[in-house]
């Protein structure tokens, strides 16, 4: 067959450990032989994030503002170990958390459902989707270490040269301080993606961060929710026969483990990082879970909700067999791929897109799986495949769509 032509190039940022290893993989088996791939691409493995000061990272960003849509592999956000163990210039900041600085907007997480893979939480009949706030918090935090005996202050210049302050701690020993921030601006887009896409979906919408304890931090998310909703959604939430209601995070958490499932739960930054970890798992593994960022300016950038998989990468390179799921990361490709296909009038990329998913999901529904979900499987006697020969068996399903 001929291959699938493209028009506009999709941003391609790579990544770090198995994952990287897992996205060569895909292109090869998956992508070139069936499209005539034109990416732009750019390199965020943390080697070469270090030689070019994290820049290319910021590049790989303003790509995406250039291109409209991104397809992104999972990358390390540096800790102490792994500033020894890359011999790191200083401490990078998640490559996530700039590229969604940059790009601003919501990211979707929704789970990937399969028949065989049942939730471990048995009242779930329905997806969750986690709507994750994409900008600031601990994400763009600025963090000391105190020394000793002091005093850590907010402090506000005003632009007219006057101060507001506000006593964070006396310190009379040696601890940490972190000082966080957020934007109304970024905030209302947040809020405006949210009951839009619920609209889009026709599911219920929650939201959920610590009022009770943030009076003016997280209260300020929740006051500019309610007000948007108030003034702009209202009527056609109504219209529609959906809800949107606030809670507490605690509360929330509760409410989700009783519930069906079946709508949109809203978070701030990091608390969607780790409900949507949660809830991934609990629908059956972090890597059956699609992930995208939805800019209000009309970016999209798509990428594995997961991590990079070290454990598996450290065993590859001694030479050991893996069995790492790459169905996230798949699903990545084939969501930046669609939607480069929609904005570009492109029916037979939108199409090619669908089969690699059902692909996929055929796959796994076959009895062919990789180890983490022939765990947790209710499929009679499922075949536990290795990295490669997962991806070949999709592979040889999806010549089949084709």
């Amino acid at each position: 067959m001929d291959k699938i032509q493209m028009t506009t190039p999709l941003v391609e940022m790579d990544g770090d450990e198995m994952t990287r290893i897992l996205w060569s993989m895909i292109k090869e088996e998956l992508l070139l032989p069936f499209i005539d791939l034109k990416t732009e691409y750019y390199d965020l493995g943390l080697e070469h994030r270090n030689e070019t000061d994290d820049q290319v990272t910021a590049d790989s960003a303003n790509a995406t503002k250039k291109y409209g849509v991104a397809v992104k592999c999972a990358t390390i956000t540096p800790n102490a170990a792994r500033m020894d163990e890359y011999h790191l210039k200083e401490m990078w900041k998640s490559p996530n958390g700039t590229i969604r600085a940059m790009l601003d907007g919501t990211v979707f997480r929704a789970p990937i459902i399969v028949k065989g893979i049942e939730p471990c939480v048995k009242n779930w009949k329905k997806p969750i989707t986690i709507a994750r706030h994409a900008y600031g918090d601990v994400y763009k935090a600025s963090e000391l270490k105190i020394k000793g005996a002091g005093k850590v202050e907010l402090v506000y210049t005003a632009e007219d040269g006057s101060e507001t302050r506000e006593l964070i701690h006396n310190f009379t020993n040696a601890g940490v301080v972190q000082g966080q921030h957020n934007l109304n601006s970024s905030i209302e887009s947040f809020a405006r993606s949210c009951f839009t896409y619920a609209l889009d979906v026709g599911q219920d919408l929650w939201f959920a961060t610590k009022d009770t304890i943030s009076k003016k931090y997280d209260h300020t998310f929740k006051d500019i929710f309610q007000e948007i909703f108030d003034a702009e959604y209202k009527d056609a939430f109504e219209k529609a026969g959906i809800t949107y209601f606030y809670t507490l995070i605690d509360d929330a958490v509760a409410r989700v483990m009783k519930s069906e499932g079946g709508y949109i739960w809203a978070c701030k930054n990091y608390d969607g990082d780790v409900m949507s970890d949660m809830i991934s798992s609990a629908f059956g593994s972090l890597a059956m879970m699609t992930s995208v960022l939805v800019s209000p300016s009309g970016y999209y950038e798509y990428e594995a909700a997961h991590g990079t998989v070290q454990r598996h990468y450290y065993k590859h390179l001694n030479g050991e067999e893996t069995s790492t799921n790459s169905v996230a990361t798949i699903f990545a490709w084939s969501g930046a791929l669609r939607k480069r296909g929609e904005i570009d009038n492109n029916q037979l990329l939108m199409d090619f897109a669908d089969k690699l998913e059902s692909a996929c999901i055929q796959t796994i529904e076959d009895g062919k799986m990789t180890k983490d979900l022939a765990l947790i499987t209710s499929i009679s006697n499922p075949t536990v495949l290795n990295s490669q020969d997962f991806i070949r068996a999709i592979r040889q399903k999806l010549e089949e769509l084709l």
